[in-house]
């Protein structure tokens, strides 16, 4: 969920379900209750069981390495479809048609740059967090400070928007108005996600993510048969039928309706392009997952099962958001939410019947249970991110220099993920009106500009030095936020952060085509700048353990 095309996709979604739940709405609301706690209840259990079996600091944040390749690649694909994936994409391409469809091409091919440059080195060449690779052959204490910077920065803004997306989809389901319920409502989930964090380490999270992903395929799976069973398996008659409905005719299989109107819109697809494909393969939260697996060949494994899991995924949208254009009507979609990211739920109730019948309700209820689901797993990977690489690299590594045990370590991570979430919790509270596309926005651009820099100029850049590798991360960091800040997402227009105000000197909407090149940029210039003279024989270890395994945890 990146780009202004789902701008407000759930906190901005006041009254977008409700005429979704306007009949039969106390059955409805019995149903959907009764589905979120039977799943929250579920996975308690399983992270209850998960931490009885958490001993160490490699089972806290490492789950142990005792996951399969098929294992970890289902845990990844349900760390990385996020509710925003699943409720945005259907409705960009419900009301953009092409256009809409060019954010899933752009979230698959994100995981070949994953699978050809990151997966199986990080693997061989780190033990829990991104920054083990950075400080390998460098200074630890610049190296481990900005690295762990970046790491809550970005987890923190992915988690927010997942917080905020949280409090509106459970709120407007469950019939509840007013700011009150709201709050409580993203309180209860930042407790549950503290909880699985707390409770069952990355054991407890990678189960919980791999029940969620199941539970996403499944029902998208099932929408998607149900729609095609609509037009008789033919996918020309979906795509016909869409088309009439939206009222663009052929023009809506066709670029242009969302991107190309004009240079700055062409520029805009081409940043947004950039941050999707290159940023994935910086998302600490996507990272530590290739430590789960006990060797390299795992690893590389586990990312050939998300691509196939991710891109069955994706194909389905095509399904779930021609479908909605045919079968509900952009009209009714963005009558619903401007952004469109109501799309699916409205499709399930269409072909359940329509709201006033039980089926309606039912495929309603279940489509709303696993967008929660989603959240709450996603959420739990972000926590657990950030938390490790603040008790791994700042606290133990920073701080205490190296003198700490592997207990007070994990205590530190446990306490940090409490913090972590009152944060969450209190800044879901109050941005529960903010644009949540860009926060999800700017944490890819963050991920792209400081992180995959950095990364890569570790693993493959004999001469890299640390001041090319802080350079890289705080300059990427700094642009891609700044940028933000000054962009038509933050003012300048009604959908802007602050509708009131006009500071949109940079005009586009997300960062990336600027940021990522200055963050690979100053790394090059800090590094042939700096007089350190980079040590050889780290260097040297550092590939033959990243390019084979030897020596790899």
């Amino acid at each position: 969920m990146t780009g202004q095309t789902m701008a407000h996709a759930m906190s901005h979604g006041a009254g977008a379900l409700n005429p979704l739940a306007a009949s039969d709405a106390g059955d409805h609301r019995t149903l959907i209750i009764s589905l979120f706690s039977v799943f929250v209840l579920i996975t308690l259990g399983i992270t209850v069981w998960a931490g009885r079996q958490t001993k160490d600091a490699t089972d806290f944040y490492a789950g142990g390495r005792s996951f399969t390749g098929f294992q970890n690649g289902v845990a990844i694909s349900g760390d990385y479809m996020s509710a925003a994936s699943f409720l945005g994409i259907a409705g960009a391409i419900s009301l953009y048609g092409y256009d809409g469809f060019l954010y899933s091409i752009g979230f698959l091919v994100a995981w070949l740059v994953a699978l050809l440059l990151v997966a199986e080195p990080l693997r061989n060449s780190g033990r829990f967090t991104m920054a083990d690779v950075l400080a390998f052959r460098m200074r630890q204490r610049p190296v481990r400070t900005a690295a762990g910077t970046s790491t809550i920065v970005v987890s923190i803004f992915y988690l927010l928007a997942q917080m905020v997306g949280a409090g509106s989809l459970v709120a407007l389901l469950l019939g509840v108005t007013g700011e009150g319920p709201r709050r409580w409502i993203i309180a209860l989930v930042g407790l549950v996600m503290v909880l699985y964090v707390i409770i069952g380490g990355m054991k407890g999270t990678t189960w919980v993510q791999i029940i969620k992903a199941v539970l996403l395929i499944l029902g998208t799976l099932l929408i998607t048969v149900l729609v095609l069973n609509k037009f008789d398996w033919n996918i020309s008659s979906l795509l016909g039928a869409a088309a009439d409905a939206s009222g663009q005719g052929k023009s809506f299989l066709e670029p242009g309706l969302r991107y190309g109107a004009d240079s700055t819109s062409k520029l805009d697809f081409v940043s947004l392009g950039l941050a999707l494909v290159l940023g994935t393969a910086g998302l600490p939260h996507i990272l530590v997952r290739f430590y789960t697996v006990p060797t390299s060949k795992a690893a590389r494994k586990s990312v050939n099962w998300a691509i196939g899991i991710i891109g069955g995924f994706y194909l389905m949208t095509i399904a779930l958001g021609f479908g909605a254009a045919a079968l509900v009507g952009p009209k009714a979609i963005s009558a619903a939410n401007a952004a469109g990211n109501t799309a699916a739920p409205q499709l399930a109730q269409e072909l359940g019947g329509g709201a006033d019948s039980t089926w309606g309700a039912i495929l309603l209820a279940t489509i709303s249970a696993i967008a929660f689901a989603t959240i709450l797993a996603v959420v739990a990977g972000l926590t657990l991110a950030s938390s490790a690489s603040f008790a791994h690299d700042l606290w133990a590594n920073v701080i205490r220099k190296g003198r700490t045990s592997e207990k007070e370590e994990v205590g530190v991570a446990k306490i940090a993920a409490a913090i972590i979430g009152v944060i969450a919790i209190v800044l879901g509270i109050f941005a529960d009106k903010l644009n949540t596309a860009a926060l999800v926005a700017l944490a890819f651009a963050v991920a792209a500009s400081a992180n995959l820099p950095t990364l890569l100029y570790s693993l493959f850049w004999k001469r890299f030095t640390t001041q090319g590798a802080v350079w890289s991360i705080y300059g990427g960091l700094t642009c891609s936020v700044t940028l933000v800040i000054f962009s038509p997402v933050v003012s300048g227009n009604p959908k802007a952060l602050f509708p009131g105000m006009d500071f949109d000197w940079f005009p586009l909407e997300n960062p990336g085509l600027v940021s990522i090149p200055l963050g690979f940029l100053l790394g090059w210039v800090a590094t042939l700048l700096s007089k350190e003279e980079p040590d050889a024989g780290k260097y040297a270890e550092l590939e033959v353990r990243s390019l084979t395994g030897a020596g790899a945890v």
